[in-house]
């Protein structure tokens, strides 16, 4: 059910054309939010993704390509949010890649390209976004971190370290906020079955010879002590709640959501 906590509101989404940008970009339309969506994928597709998630919440969304690996783009798209809807009021900074390899054989453009998605485009994003909000004294900046923000997982260097710089990030932003309306929190997730994740999933199936629910129950046995995978609703919840009247105090947390992992 639709309802209006966060009518007139912006919210800005990396990454939201599948997986857990776009749950988190249907739970915030759910709440009234207005919606500007960034990802890659076929146009056509795209366009009827955002104007059908429009029509479902009575909410106005708009679509933006920018690659975040590019500043230039970058800052394309937030003054495109601006000159829109006059500005974001909520910026969730999920758009990430992943590699998988041991350190010794990690492609270097890898490596780069990493770094540049996974963390250099949500400074690029907040240093755009804190001004208004400021001006406003209202803001929310939520960084969708991992569970990889706070623990490692061999062959993962790049992305690990990403997510750990991401958490950090995350601290100082709510520092330098500490005394305004805006607050600045890391989701940490643990397994979420987003596309990056069932192609993990499919590589294990093919190197083990497992069906691909086996792979998925391997998968989790791993790491996840709930044995289920995390879903993008329940992290939109939670992306609610930090904007939400209850979440004004919640400042600089790194709040993982990974049925058990972080607990072993």
């Amino acid at each position: 059910m639709n309802t209006s906590m966060l009518s007139g509101k912006t919210a800005l989404v990396t990454g939201s054309t599948s997986g857990i940008g776009l749950g988190i970009a249907r739970t915030l339309a759910q709440q009234g939010a207005n919606i500007v969506f960034n990802g890659f994928g076929d146009a056509q597709q795209i366009e009827k993704l955002y104007r059908e998630v429009g029509q479902e919440f009575g909410v106005q969304t708009a679509y933006h390509n920018a690659d975040m690996s590019k500043p230039s783009e970058i800052e394309a798209m937030m003054k495109f949010a601006e000159d829109k809807f006059g500005g974001v009021d909520i910026l969730v900074n999920n758009a990430g890649i992943q590699h998988v390899s041991n350190i010794e054989d990690f492609p270097i453009e890898k490596w780069d390209a990493i770094i540049a998605i996974n963390l250099t485009s949500a400074f690029h994003t907040t240093r755009l976004a804190l001004p208004g909000m400021k001006q406003k004294n209202w803001g929310r900046i939520i960084n969708l971190a991992s569970v990889h923000g706070l623990v490692g997982s061999a062959q993962k260097s790049a992305y690990v370290a990403s997510k750990h710089g991401l958490v950090g990030f995350t601290k100082v932003t709510a520092l330098e906020t500490a005394h305004t309306g805006v607050t600045c929190n890391a989701i940490c997730p643990g397994w979420v079955l987003t596309p990056l994740v069932q192609k993990q999933v499919d590589d294990r199936a093919a190197r083990d010879g497992l069906s691909n629910d086996a792979a998925k129950k391997a998968l989790l046995a791993e790491k996840q002590p709930s044995g289920e995978f995390v879903t993008p609703e329940e992290l939109g919840a939670l992306a609610v709640f930090f904007c939400s009247p209850a979440g004004a105090q919640v400042r600089g947390v790194a709040w993982n959501m990974d049925g058990g992992w972080v607990a072993q």
